[in-house]
This record gives structure tokens, C-alpha cells and sequence, in this order.
């Protein structure tokens, strides 16, 4: 499980962690949301630094920042990808082709933009946003990989970035993990994380939808706009209701 647990953290972030000697996929997936929630970790205590010194505002922009720094900008990289790919009406096969190109267009500067202004909006929506969503939300974003992998067919048989976690259907119990953020939320906002998680799987759900309706497969970028799609939404959803 460590080695797993290694590997999904290479995956999710920057930090280091060691070298692991092998790679097992639906292993490493089954770990995407403890990586999220040590990302929420992160985001916590930069937050409660970032408090001592600056206005709210600014406060949300640090996050904002941190969130970027932390991953690389790894999926938002896979947003603008997608945005580029699915905007407009175009065939899988020519949707697929853009996604692959690694230059990014105009729709997808304007997607990461949006996105990241969605985020400020919901960090900045409240005074001081509360401790357990900002260690859940990343948790719960990166959870909605395992529900893209497991629901739809890879879209590059041939070979890409995530080519490697389609080699092995996901069972049910491969979604284990996904129980320890949902547990969480009970302890810690108790009645409030009915909100938490009916906006998450409603955002997972019509991400989903989405992409079956456009292409009918997922790529590694797709899963990577989900995250950061899913987050931002929550991050708002925090602004409404905490």
C-alpha cells in the first residue's frame, strides 16, 4: 500500500516521496483520494498561515496559487486540453487530435481562467472558509477520477497519459478509499455534508454525462479537467452554503 500510496502522490503532486520499484495502477488509483486529502492538508495549513497575514481576499488568491503549485498545474494543463478539444462540434477523432496537441488555444486559456476565477470566488466568498472543506474538497475532486476511469472507455487505445490505468477494469471494492473523505465529512460537518457530497456526485454526474454525450470516451486530460472542474464547483458550493 505505501508503494501505492507513493505513486499516487507522484501522480497527484510535486512532492517528493521516494522512488518506488514497481507501478501498479489500479492500485495507485485506488489512492487518488488520500493523495487528495494530504493536498487538503497542505491547503489548510497554507491557509491558516496565509490568515495571519493578509486580508480574505488575498488570502483566497494564496490558496488559489497553492493549489497550482502543488499539483504542477498538471490538470489544469488537462483542462485546457479539453476545452480546445470539445469545444464546438467536431468528431471524436478530431476532438481527440487537439487534446493531443500540446499547444494551448484560446477556449482553453479561457476555461483555466474561468476556472480559476470560480475558485477565488468560492475561497473568497466567506470571511474565513471553514478548515473541513478545504481538506475534503481536493479529497472529493480527485475521487471523481476513479468514477471516469470506471464509467467510460479509454479514448487513445493506442497509447497516452493515462493509458496505463485503463489496462485493468476498476472493481467496486477498488473504490474503497472514496469512504474515508465521505467519512469525514459526516464527522466534520455533520448535516452540511449532504451538501458536500449531493454536489459532488451531481458534478461527477454531468461531467459524465458530458463527456459521453461529446466523444463517448475519457483521455488522461479529461480526467484532469474533471478534477479541476469538480473542485471549483465545490469551492463555490462552500461559498453558498458554509
Amino acid at each position: 500500500m505505501w508503494r501505492n500510496l507513493q505513486s499516487a502522490i507522484q501522480f497527484l503532486t510535486i512532492l517528493p516521496c521516494g522512488a518506488g520499484d514497481r507501478f501498479d495502477p489500479r492500485g495507485t488509483m485506488a489512492l487518488f483520494p488520500i493523495g487528495g486529502l494530504l493536498i487538503g492538508a497542505l491547503l489548510v495549513v497554507v491557509d491558516l498561515v496565509a490568515r495571519m497575514f493578509l486580508a480574505p481576499p488575498a488570502v483566497a488568491v494564496v490558496d488559489v496559487v497553492a493549489l497550482v503549485l502543488i499539483t504542477g498545474a498538471l490538470h489544469l494543463d488537462g483542462l485546457a486540453d479539453t476545452a480546445d478539444g470539445l469545444y464546438g462540434r467536431r468528431p471524436a477523432e478530431k476532438a481527440l487530435a487537439i487534446m493531443k496537441d500540446s499547444r494551448i488555444g484560446s477556449i482553453g486559456m479561457v476555461a483555466v481562467v474561468c476556472c480559476l476565477a470560480v475558485k477565488w470566488a468560492g475561497l473568497s466568498g466567506s470571511t474565513h472558509p471553514p478548515i473541513a472543506w478545504l481538506l475534503l474538497i481536493p479529497a472529493f475532486a480527485r475521487s471523481t477520477v476513479l468514477f471516469g476511469i470506471r464509467r467510460l472507455p479509454y479514448g487513445r487505445p493506442d497509447g497516452g497519459t493515462g493509458h496505463a490505468f485503463f489496462q485493468q477494469r476498476l472493481r467496486l471494492g477498488d473504490h474503497w478509499a472514496v469512504a474515508l473523505p465521505l467519512a469525514l465529512a459526516l464527522v466534520l460537518l455533520g448535516w452540511s455534508a449532504l451538501w458536500l457530497v449531493a454536489g459532488w456526485i451531481a458534478l461527477t454526474a454531468v461531467t459524465l454525462l458530458y463527456y459521453r454525450y461529446k466523444i463517448n470516451c475519457i483521455t488522461g486530460d479529461m480526467l484532469g479537467a474533471m478534477i479541476e472542474f469538480s473542485e471549483a464547483g465545490l469551492f463555490l458550493m462552500m461559498a453558498a452554503v458554509a
